[in-house]
């Protein structure tokens, strides 16, 4: 363990039923193969000691899981909800066997809006910490009224809302991500580009529907450094007046939003993230097993927080205030 507590957001896993439905669709998630790549599909499903091991070698005290891309989001309404419920009855089962190192974020049905905000109460009540979602359910967009609900719900119960990247649709793909080599389109349209583009435009959307106005205490997260979002505020604070906003698209960021590193141990990526927001606002994250920094890797970039009181609020007390983790019985009171 290291000396500082080291609390790891959007660490991610699955379920065989999940990963055999989402094959079973007639058009399948093309990113469903980067978690066959390697190793990656075995690490996925443990939720047990060889997770722990993996975070034992890389100092991490608590994962906060969440299940890998695309959730349930691209599957029919009745069985997105029956996965979703045994997705959230297992991660909450792992972290009861494991409360000391594990926590949960809730798998939700969103393409059935009418059953999202019951699941995410459900969910809450079981322990999860809050919830992972994507940026479109089909041609529905997060920012969509039929999911005001949900939001007000999440708002409620304290239950941050984690958006993760997605493949564009088709459309877009079309538009901007073809005329390459299957790989390499693919590459192009994921974690090369248009995962990140693509989730940064959902949370945009979100503030421009007015989202954080009618629930100002709803809290989002975003993974690696804010989705691109973060290096783009200047631009996008003018449409603020546009839409109009009660705030500037930064204030909200500042306000609303968390922000991991996604296993971006990247120090430049951290000072740009401290000069547009504030340093109680960001999150480690590894993105597991995506990403597999060393416990040296971390380490070095840790080093590179200017005290230790920001050090420790990068790398847990941030995460345990925004996700209600009770120090002294995860850390001991270290």
């Amino acid at each position: 363990m290291t000396t500082t507590p080291l609390i790891a957001v959007e660490e991610h896993w699955t379920m065989p039923d999940v990963t055999s439905a989402l094959r079973a669709v007639p058009h399948p998630d093309e990113s469903l193969v980067l978690s066959e790549w390697g190793d990656n599909q075995e690490r996925l499903e443990d939720i047990g000691a060889g997770r722990i091991a993996a975070m034992d070698a890389q100092g991490i005290d608590v994962s906060i899981l969440a299940l890998t891309p695309p959730g349930v989001q691209p599957l029919l309404p009745k069985e997105a909800l029956a996965l979703s419920r045994a997705a959230n009855d297992m991660a909450a089962a792992a972290v009861a066997r494991h409360p000391t190192r594990f926590r949960s974020l809730s798998t939700l049905p969103m393409s059935s809006p009418k059953d999202v905000a019951g699941e995410l109460e459900r969910a809450a009540g079981m322990g999860h910490v809050g919830t992972m979602v994507y940026g479109r359910s089909g041609d529905l967009f997060l920012d969509d009224l039929a999911y005001d609900d949900f939001f007000s719900a999440a708002s409620e119960l304290g239950q941050p809302v984690f958006i993760h990247p997605q493949l564009p649709s088709n459309a877009v793909r079309d538009a901007s991500y073809r005329g390459f080599d299957p790989m390499t389109d693919l590459a192009l349209a994921t974690f090369g580009w248009g995962w990140h583009m693509d989730a940064a435009t959902a949370a945009l959307r979100l503030i421009l529907r007015g989202t954080f106005d009618r629930h100002p205490d709803l809290q989002v997260v975003l993974g690696h450094w804010g989705e691109m979002l973060l290096f783009w505020l200047d631009r996008a604070d003018s449409l603020s007046r546009i839409a109009g906003l009660e705030r500037s698209v930064s204030d909200y960021v500042r306000s609303n939003f968390h922000i991991t590193t996604s296993g971006m141990l990247n120090p430049a990526l951290l000072q740009h993230a401290l000069s547009v927001t504030s340093v109680d606002r960001l999150i480690f994250s590894t993105d597991y097993p995506f990403q597999r920094p060393t416990r040296e890797e971390i380490d070095s970039f840790l080093n590179h927080f200017p005290s230790d009181a920001e050090r420790r609020q990068f790398s847990s007390a941030n995460a345990a205030s925004l996700y209600g983790i009770d120090f002294s019985a995860v850390f001991d009171g270290s």
